[in-house]
């Protein structure tokens, strides 16, 4: 797991360079925090649709936490535009990339047969 947490909380911030152009260092706890949870959602027995939805409420609960402490002046990010947002910190339509994050990540780790 401590892998998986190293490797997103470097990739997640580079992440949000390339698509937002900068990124705050809060978000290596939160990425590291998210690739845990789907990692260790994947292991479950359960069908994928239903370990990528749960991935995908994990990241945003991640979120939501993370951005409960350090985004309440939302300097590191803003959803108040977005739709079916939660006092600006969560929103649907990212709740929905994260499922699908999830999704893909899921099945990779299914056809390698990941164990750990």
């Amino acid at each position: 797991m401590l892998r998986w947490f190293a490797l997103s909380a470097a990739g997640y911030p580079l992440l949000e360079i390339l698509w937002r152009g900068r990124t705050d260092a809060s978000t290596t706890l939160a990425g590291g925090l998210g690739a845990v949870a789907i990692r260790s959602l994947a292991r479950l027995r359960l069908p994928l649709p239903v370990r990528a939805l749960l991935g995908g409420a994990a990241v945003t609960a991640v979120e939501a936490g993370c951005g409960l402490i350090w985004n309440r002046t939302y300097r590191v990010w803003d959803y108040r535009r977005m739709p079916l947002n939660c006092r600006g910190q969560i929103c649907l339509p990212y709740t929905a990339l994260w499922c699908a994050l999830s999704f893909g990540v899921m099945l990779a780790l299914d056809k390698a047969g990941a164990s750990d």
